[in-house]
């Protein structure tokens, strides 16, 4: 039977009735489902390999988002987040999204930038050209630092020199552009950087301080686009809505700020869940959002000549599949497994795609219900159990308060004071009819 990541209801299921589906789905075997259902898969003694001062580890909700469909895959996606109404919105989109066949996407070859920082020249320009002369012996230099990778097609591939003004004056800035294949690079960039500094201090006479890859991955970048059908998004309206709020982000950094935000909340979880560099992905992206002098949308959003909404993306994707945590982490492994990626660039197109997929979810709450509606009604449950409710009392607080447009400790406290006292007149069993109505 065909795999297929539209699975109706998945929502409506316990946690482990969706584990059972995930497992089918991506064929892992029960020691790797146990995994992700054991608060305990990280061990304190592989933390204590992982980080220093070690005194424990810290569980995050895992959530699937169902649905997506990309390059006429189809792909079940692990988020990682503590946030309510992530993984709910990016599977609402990726539904809406299957009408039209789904999302395309595609990426940069996996290229990062080492930077190496020349300072105490007496011509910077003079430099910038013995250096560019050297090219050939720099890239050497610094390939000889990872014969593996060189051997799977990678390695340094190009160099480029910039001269660059600060408030110290002119530093000639040596940038290595390196194919990382499916690593995301950190390790072998650094090595290579700080390989080729004694060579470039022969070349120029200068002082070499800083060798350190960038996190700007401006050539190592995924797009995706989507077109959703007028008619699943809700309508004209909803459409003209849609691109109004996405005008009111490209022309205002301070709404901008947020529509990036929704973006990374969707590409940020599937970094996390894979043991990928969070930071790295958000200062990336963050970076390249700003990368014009202006601080824009990382999405684009329009209408084609039939009505429909048609939305873009481009983010640079900074993520590997070896190395780091992806490998170290007992539960990240599983969620590569689940993901179905073979590379590093098919893991980057995965990232633009839920990233757009959480954008349209977004855009579609504030535009046609506002945020309020779904996100809050499930952080009510978050108070309730912030308020002592537990069991079913957790459902029946939150879903009071939900009624109520009322989400507050204070108001979480008083339901909760007011169904134990009720539960407590009924006898061990519980609660009344009324309650179990509620």
């Amino acid at each position: 039977m065909k795999r297929t990541s539209r699975i109706p209801g998945f929502y409506k299921l316990g946690p482990k009735a969706r584990l059972k589906r995930v497992q089918a789905f991506a064929g892992l075997t029960e020691d790797e489902a146990k995994t992700l259902c054991s608060a305990g898969s990280l061990t304190l003694e592989q933390a204590n390999r992982m980080i220093e001062n070690v005194v424990g580890v810290m569980p995050i909700p895992l959530g699937i988002a169902v649905n997506f469909l990309i390059n006429g895959k189809d792909y079940l996606i692990p988020m990682a987040i503590e946030e309510p109404s992530v993984v709910a919105a990016a599977s609402y989109a990726a539904k809406m999204a299957r009408a039209k066949g789904g999302f395309s996407a595609s990426t940069t070859e996996p290229i990062m930038i080492g930077q190496i920082q020349v300072v105490g020249v007496e011509d910077a320009q003079a430099a910038r050209r013995a250096i560019l002369h050297a090219k050939d012996a720099v890239l050497d230099k610094a390939n000889e630092q990872d014969p593996l990778l060189v051997s799977l097609g990678g390695g340094a591939k190009d160099m480029q020199v910039r001269v660059i003004e600060t408030l110290l004056g002119p530093m000639v800035i040596v940038e290595l552009l390196v194919d990382c294949r499916d690593a995301m690079g950190a390790n072998a960039v650094n090595t290579m950087s700080e390989a080729v500094a004694p060579l470039l201090e022969r070349i120029t006479g200068g002082r070499v301080d800083l060798r350190i890859i960038s996190n700007l991955a401006s050539k190592r970048l995924a797009r995706a686009k989507v077109v959703i059908a007028k008619e699943e998004v809700g309508g004209a309206e909803v459409v003209e809505k849609i691109i109004q709020a996405y005008a009111f982000a490209a022309a205002d950094p301070y709404r901008c700020a947020t529509h990036n935000k929704g973006v990374m909340n969707g590409v940020t979880a599937v970094v996390l869940a894979t043991g990928n560099d969070t930071r790295a992905m958000e200062a990336g992206a963050h970076a390249y959002a700003a990368i014009s002098g202006r601080y824009k949308p990382l999405t684009v959003w329009e209408k084609n000549p039939e009505g429909d909404l048609v939305g873009t993306i481009e983010l640079p994707v900074a993520v590997g599949l070896v190395g780091g945590a992806t490998k170290s982490h007992p539960v990240a492994r599983v969620n590569v497994k689940i993901l179905g990626v073979a590379t590093a660039t098919e893991l980057g197109a995965v990232l633009a795609c839920v990233g757009l997929a959480q954008n349209l979810g977004a855009l579609r709450a504030l535009a046609n219900e506002g945020i309020q509606r779904g996100h809050m009604a499930l952080h009510a449950r978050n108070i309730a159990v912030e308020a002592g409710a537990t069991g079913d009392l957790v459902d029946i607080v939150a879903q009071r308060m939900v009624e109520e447009k009322t989400i507050r400790l204070d108001r979480a406290k008083e339901i909760l004071h007011e169904l134990e006292e009720d539960r407590n007149s009924t006898g061990p069993n519980g609660m009344t009819e009324d309650y179990h109505k509620s």
